[in-house]
């Protein structure tokens, strides 16, 4: 039994149903969950005490899309000036080479990295399976847990090759049994669907142009058997829209609802394509959407109408996306991305910065089927980001902190997650930062080595 009182905040941004904003508030919690906001008795006795007198407290970010083995080949010139196809095509025979070793330094390196910026839970969808690779999830979960954050990874898939019509090498792809099979296995072992929650699984194969509609309708019985959520990427880019209506005959949400997935258990990468009415079906089937503005605008994917979709009642959440497409791992500057890119899309009153911060809070939430993150509330986990109002960044935002903190892209003090610290002083507790840094240079290294000995064959 342990409790932490974080006394005196600057401001406390809820981001509960309310919206409230509290100067002066105190934030209890009791074995990792909060059990007050606001005033607290000077007879209540804590474990700790931290006078938080110069920071602003949020909820702790929620990125809901991810590919983090994509921070092997982040910064790589060659991709420079792709659009997604061609990118993936480029792509897709440098991640053959991946092995576990490399999964567990990537996925080390991107959650440290995201927690730096303020995350306390992040999806991953990890879809590259090469001979070799039975325990990449495993891989993944370890390393989840030796930083800290709470980790929705997604057993990813792909089961149509070029061979047969499919965009990524026949050498990534697998079996239908096989990935069924492990989905099975990952579910069975690592899944833990109750209130707070350190690591739950989801299925996720890959994309229109990469899975068989089998796949798709299998997966998806799977996943409502075993009461776990799907994610997919869709409507991404007028490539797949012409993919899908050349291959499959309808368009890519036409083909989702064939396959069964336009349900409330469902949570969409991208969607930057999209008509009227593919989002009122979203919106009546409560299907959610992970907004992805840098990766969707590095690649010239396009604008996601996302404020079509909030007016439509679609729950939206932020992603960073693989970070061979972003090229970091940072959410917080996610959330200015996306009041940028929505003002630029639909005009300066389209996304107002309390809006975007929902997005990555409350939204990401509503993407990843959690009730127990994204606000904080008495009963809430005590995920938490702490700023520092005082700092050179955030001096002569006084006016708006708010506003301050997410249009100056601030960095976090501070992070918890259930209560304990993962950053402390702008720098990561649990992982020495200069080992995970060298760590990762060796496996991006050894991984383009593969490619470039295997391309000179």
């Amino acid at each position: 039994m342990s409790s932490l009182l974080l006394a005196n905040l600057r401001l406390v941004v809820t981001m509960d149903d309310e919206g409230r904003e509290l100067s002066g508030a105190s934030i209890a919690n009791q074995d990792g969950w909060i059990t007050r906001v606001g005033e607290v008795s000077p007879s209540d006795r804590f474990d700790e005490t931290i006078d938080c007198s110069r920071f602003v407290a949020i909820p702790g970010l929620i990125n809901a899309h991810h590919h983090l083995y994509q921070t092997l080949t982040r910064g790589f010139s060659q991709s420079v000036g792709l659009g997604l196809f061609d990118w993936l095509t480029l792509l897709y025979p440098i991640w053959a080479g991946l092995d576990e070793e490399m999964v567990y330094a990537s996925t080390q390196t991107g959650l440290a990295e995201l927690a730096l910026s303020g995350c306390t839970t992040s999806a991953d969808h990890l879809y590259v399976f090469p001979p070799g690779s039975d325990a990449f999830l495993d891989a993944q979960a370890e390393a989840a847990g030796a930083v800290g954050l709470r980790f929705h990874a997604t057993r990813g898939s792909m089961d149509l090759g070029q061979r047969d019509g499919g965009l990524p090498p026949d050498s990534i792809t697998q079996p239908r049994e096989v990935i069924l099979k492990d989905s099975e296995r990952v579910v069975q072992r690592y899944h833990d669907p109750g209130p707070g929650s350190m690591l739950r699984i989801g299925l996720a194969p890959c994309s229109p142009f990469s899975a068989t509609p089998e796949l798709m309708l299998e997966t998806a019985g799977l996943a409502r058997e075993m009461e776990v959520r799907l994610h997919t990427h869709l409507a991404e880019t007028l490539d797949e829209d012409e993919y899908s209506r050349r291959e499959l005959g309808v368009g890519p949400v036409d083909f989702l609802d064939r396959v069964s997935w336009l349900e409330s258990d469902v949570w969409l990468a991208h969607c930057v394509h999209l008509q009227p009415s593919d989002i009122q079906m979203f919106g009546e089937r409560r299907v959610s959407v992970a907004h992805c503005p840098t990766s969707n605008m590095l690649l010239g994917s396009g604008l996601a109408p996302v404020r079509d979709l909030l007016n439509g009642n679609v729950s939206v959440g932020l992603g960073v996306d693989g970070s061979a497409s972003n090229d970091g791992n940072d959410l917080i500057r996610e959330v200015k991305q996306a009041v940028l890119s929505a003002r630029a899309r639909d005009g300066a009153g389209a996304m107002p910065v309390r809006q975007a911060l929902r997005l990555a809070t409350r939204g990401g939430a509503a993407c990843l089927g959690r009730d127990d993150v994204g606000c904080i509330a008495a009963g809430k986990a005590a995920d938490l980001a702490l700023f520092d109002a005082d700092s050179l960044v955030m001096a002569g935002t006084d006016e708006d902190l708010v506003a301050g903190l997410i249009l100056s892209a601030a960095r976090p003090d501070s992070v918890y997650v259930h209560g304990r610290p993962v950053v402390r002083n702008g720098h990561l507790v649990r992982l020495d930062e200069e080992a995970l840094a060298a760590r990762q240079r060796a496996a991006s290294r050894l991984l383009l080595e593969r490619w470039r000995e295997g391309a000179s064959l």
